[in-house]
């Protein structure tokens, strides 16, 4: 998955079930990464901008774009103190990754994805998971990377629940 601009014939495999604590959270991360790789593999472009259901504007390339505010939220931003703006989201529409326009494409979106996951590799690299973020969040609260890692386990998982969903109605495709 590092470097893809397409999610065609993504692997994934679990993570080892006696690795160490990080090896273990970097796995899971990169397992449920995968995962919304594969809702979306072999998908054309209408398919991938196919909303769930009215009222709700949820698609799968909605959720790439989110994830991809998600990795340069929590990586860049709180982990290091990088001050780069939002990718899609705006102060008057914060969820803006899902409000697509025709001028939003899969390309687009796959490659931005992928970009905030590689600088999201590289920055945890170079922490320990006992390491305070040095940027801060809009809660005032200070997070570890250990937490980090735990969280983007969880909003992956939530996010890939409905990708199920989202799969499922375009084409009948269930799977994990």
């Amino acid at each position: 998955m590092p470097g893809m601009t397409s999610v065609e014939h993504t692997a994934r495999t679990e993570p080892s079930t006696t690795a160490g604590e990080r090896e273990m959270l970097e796995g899971w991360l990169d397992y449920h990464r995968r995962t919304l790789a594969l809702k979306c593999e072999g998908l054309a472009e209408p398919q991938l901008r196919t909303a769930s259901a009215p009222p709700s504007d949820l698609s799968l390339l909605g959720l790439v774009r989110h994830m991809a505010e998600v990795e340069r939220g929590w990586f860049r931003r709180v982990l290091a103190d990088e001050r780069p703006g939002r990718i899609y989201g705006t102060e008057e529409d914060r969820d803006r990754a899902f409000h697509l326009t025709e001028a939003d494409t899969w390309d687009e979106a796959c490659a931005t994805w992928q970009g905030e996951i590689a600088r999201a590799r590289e920055l945890a690299a170079a922490h320990h998971l006992d390491d305070l973020a040095k940027g801060e969040h809009r809660s005032g609260e200070t997070f570890n990377l250990r937490w980090i890692y735990t969280h983007m386990i969880e909003e992956y998982a939530r996010h890939n629940g409905h990708a199920d969903l989202l799969r499922e109605r375009i084409d009948g495709a269930t799977g994990d």
